[in-house]
């Protein structure tokens, strides 16, 4: 599962300093020469598209898909007995995403292709929740280097913070789980399967209007410097299935993850209400002031939250330091 193991890399490119809380997180994989982040995004387009002109997927198979298709997404290069198909690029189901990514305070735009064989039915990811994917990862050369298709697994889109001592009595920052930001820009286009069922051998059947993609992805967005598959600043394709989601609630606090993003601008990470270093979706009490969020809010029995304001000064209670007065649910 490299998907989160390797993630560490982007993250620390991005200015985020934590410690990571597993000792092979990078696999013992040493980062190289450190490139110009904006040249080699040029670079990587260059490459992707050139693949997604040369390249075709099993588009025939899915607009008339046997009784025994698995529903994967195969590609082969547009040649030979091949030289009839519609490239990847022509695709009216391919779409070209912009995404502006910071590294050490500067923001890099890089271009992520997409292409959406199916949506899905079910669930739309926020992206900070956790998805059952199927998956598999592979070069521009065809070479295959992670490979979950046939066993999926959960992967938690954006991790969290947590805070312990070390052996000196240090207070430092750990991480746990996210992926790179290519797979959650991708997955949060997508939407899961509406409904599953249990067959006598306790394997699970998931209803066939799930979510089916892929990904195509400069290096920056992906493992950059960071060896994978044999070589650093590798393009990489991603192909999947998202089969299910579950919103996440990282700090158990009573408020969805993807709610603690108090600016919007995408990333849960620079959202520090009380500044204790511990990004509000990781932060049980978000102002500090000793009352736990789940205390000053209002979670309603259709599931939706009421934020009180009790002294109406803008700011609801459990954002507001100076106010520490439990709140009674209705």
């Amino acid at each position: 599962m490299r998907l989160n193991k390797y993630f560490l890399a982007g993250i620390a490119l991005a200015g985020l300093i934590f410690t990571s809380c597993n000792d092979d997180d990078d696999g013992g994989v040493e980062p190289v020469e450190l490139r110009d982040e904006r040249e080699q995004a040029v670079i990587d387009d260059d490459s992707i598209v050139e693949y997604l002109t040369t390249h075709f997927y099993n588009y025939e198979e899915f607009e008339n898909p046997t009784p025994d298709f698995d529903y994967n997404i195969v590609f082969d290069t547009i040649a030979g007995e091949n030289s009839d198909k519609k490239s990847i690029l022509e695709s009216p189901l391919l779409e070209t995403k912009k995404v502006t990514y910071k590294v050490n305070e500067t923001e890099i735009d890089y271009n992520l292709y997409v292409l959406k064989v199916r949506e899905g039915v079910g669930e739309k990811p926020h992206f900070t929740d956790s998805t059952y994917v199927r998956y598999k990862g592979e070069l521009l050369n065809a070479e295959v280097f992670d490979n979950n298709i046939n066993s999926p697994v959960w992967f938690d889109l954006i991790g969290y913070l947590y805070a312990n001592f070390n052996s000196v009595g240090q207070r430092q920052l750990y991480r746990e789980g996210g992926v790179i930001p290519a797979f959650r820009e991708s997955l949060t286009e997508f939407k899961s399967a509406s409904n599953y069922s249990v067959n006598p051998d306790n394997t699970i059947e998931w209803s066939n209007d799930y979510g089916i993609g892929a990904l195509f992805t400069p290096s920056g967005l992906g493992y950059f410097n960071t060896p994978k598959g044999g070589k650093a600043y590798s393009p990489l394709i991603f192909t999947f299935h998202l089969l299910n989601v579950n919103e996440a609630d990282h700090d158990g606090d009573g408020v969805p993850s993807w709610m603690e993003d108090v600016d919007g601008d995408g990333d849960v990470y620079d959202d520090d209400t009380d500044e204790n270093g511990l990004p509000n979706h990781s932060d049980p009490d978000d102002d500090g002031d000793g009352l736990a969020t789940r205390r000053e809010i209002i979670i309603n029995a259709d599931g939706t939250i009421t934020f009180p304001d009790t002294n109406n000064n803008g700011t609801p209670n459990y954002l507001d330091a100076d106010y520490f007065q439990p709140v009674e649910e209705e």
